[in-house]
């Protein structure tokens, strides 16, 4: 070999070298400067605090795992999530109309209201060591009677701690101190096309685990009715009637979301299914557990509604389908954002430095906080970015924590479940005794005593105190006249129609 080969051949040897450091040095410090790293997601601070409100041990996950062919392995997975998913068994009271047939063929035509159980299931979600469940707020509504099965098939009667119909989470309770439970993940770190497992109760058929892919995130305008929540997941594994309120898990293990809803004309899964994020749900269950009642925090700003704008503009609305971001339209009374320095026609960008897109982002980031939480917002004004700091309010405009405790006070009263068979007595389909009240509450005031049965209050039914004091803490949050009206009876009279006003406070 002559000498200019071998120089050759060093130069090589010395480029491929020198190439591999600084390819190996330039990762590093890519890695290092990045603030999203790929493989390790940005730490979900927000539902790390709504762990430490159930005590959930952070140390307890699994490694992502994959078989010896590289196919995703979801065995651990499946076997540490089915042991924190219980069977949610539900009892409630409907009522059927009945019509004597010789009233309809001689003209009275009278029809009588015969009470009569009826049996619902659903799945719920084991939060923590002493007990606590997540489940859907329509699984548990209007029940008389709560149990829960764990999947080594004890049963065991849950108490309902408070429910939430704006995002569809109730909370349990049942009684221990050792049950195996499922530690939160971060929602926010799911990629559309990641591996997840949907894990619940289908058709009464206990511990079932279903296999799929997130589909999409933050979908909105999904389920009708009073849900306000507008940033589901998107899931195609199977999920089917009795699934509501089960696990949505990552390979890891992790509660990343509640298994809420399917998108189906026959009612069986059609491979579309939604479940609430754990950023959403996870601080819900919090709220419910330390306040009683959920936390709502508003920027006091109104925003275009592309879907009704397009019947009445659609050229308006092509051009506000063009913008990234969230529209400033108008303002709310007492709002938070104009009195930080908001403009109409600004566009949001971003909330503490997070990308706001649409309003479905808009409204999962306001999700996260409470009343007298202070969030930075950017805006674009005129092409320039502006950012004001935004001390978020309720829906009544203030910062006030409202607790259950503290709406319910102020009516002066305690209360009793009806039994199944005295309700049936009583021909009602629900109903709340008063057992007590004070001499100085709203309840004496207006003339309620110990006995009167509750059947509705604002035209919903009850059958519990937590159902009674949901009621007055939404109306104490969010209506500006602060006034309940009861509908009830004493055993044997008329019924009657009580309005209470509770901004007397009792006085």
């Amino acid at each position: 070999m002559n000498t200019g080969n071998v120089k050759s051949i060093t130069t090589i040897v010395v480029v491929a070298i020198l190439s591999s450091v600084i390819t190996l040095f330039g990762y590093n410090a890519i890695s290092k400067n990045s603030p999203k790293g790929v493989i390790s997601p940005a730490v979900n601070i927000g539902t790390n605090e709504y762990a430490d409100s159930f005590d959930q041990d952070k140390s307890v996950k699994l490694a992502s795992l994959t078989t010896q062919q590289g196919y995703p392995d979801f065995t651990e997975a499946a076997a540490k999530s089915v042991n924190g998913v219980v069977h949610v068994k539900v009892k409630s009271i409907s009522q059927q109309q009945y019509m004597n047939p010789f009233d309809f063929f001689f003209g009275f035509g009278e029809r009588n209201m015969q009470p009569r159980e009826q049996i619902g299931f659903g799945s719920g979600v084991i939060i923590s060591k002493d007990g606590y469940i997540i489940t859907n707020n329509h699984v548990v509504e209007g029940a008389t009677e709560v149990t829960v099965s764990l999947n080594d098939n004890r049963e065991m009667t849950a108490k309902v701690i408070g429910t939430d119909p704006q995002t569809d989470i109730a909370l349990l309770k049942i009684e221990g101190d050792d049950f195996p439970y499922l530690t939160f993940g971060n929602s926010d770190a799911l990629q559309v096309g990641e591996w997840v497992l949907a894990v619940g109760n289908p058709f009464n058929l206990t511990s079932t685990v279903t296999a799929g892919i997130v589909s999409a995130k933050n979908r909105g305008n999904i389920v009708g009715g009073n849900l306000s929540i507008q940033s589901f997941i998107q899931i195609d594994a199977a999920v089917n009637r009795g699934n509501s309120g089960g696990a949505l898990v990552n390979t890891k293990g992790e509660l990343v979301g509640i298994n809420t809803a399917i998108f189906s004309q026959s009612g069986d899964f059609n491979g579309l299914a939604f479940a609430v994020p754990i950023s959403i749900a996870g601080k819900v269950a919090a709220d419910l557990k330390q306040y009683g009642a959920v936390q709502r925090a508003v920027l006091g700003i109104q925003a275009p509604n592309i879907d009704v704008v397009r019947r009445q503009d659609p050229e308006r609305a092509r051009e506000l389908s063009q913008i990234v971001g969230v529209l400033v339209e108008d303002f709310g009374d007492r709002s938070a954002a104009k009195a930080a320095g908001l403009e109409k026609g600004d566009i949001i960008k971003a909330i503490n430095n997070v990308h706001i897109r649409n309003f479905a982002e808009l409204q999962d980031q306001l999700s996260r906080y409470r009343p007298g939480d202070k969030v930075k917002v950017t805006v674009e004004r005129n092409g320039k970015e502006h950012s004001y700091t935004v001390e978020l309010k309720n829906d009544a405009g203030n910062t006030e924590i409202q607790r259950s405790a503290d709406n319910m006070s102020v009516l002066g009263a305690t209360f009793n479940e009806i039994p199944a068979a005295r309700k049936r007595q009583l021909g009602i389909n629900s109903g709340v005794e008063v057992s007590s009240v004070t001499s100085n509450g709203l309840f004496r005031k207006e003339g309620i005593n110990k006995g009167f049965i509750i059947m509705r209050v604002n035209n919903t039914p009850v059958n519990s105190e937590s159902d009674i004091a949901n009621i007055v803490s939404n109306v104490s949050r969010t209506s500006q006249d602060k006034v309940i009206l009861i509908a009830g009876f004493y055993p044997n009279g008329r019924t009657q129609y009580i309005a209470i006003d509770l901004s007397q406070g009792g006085k």
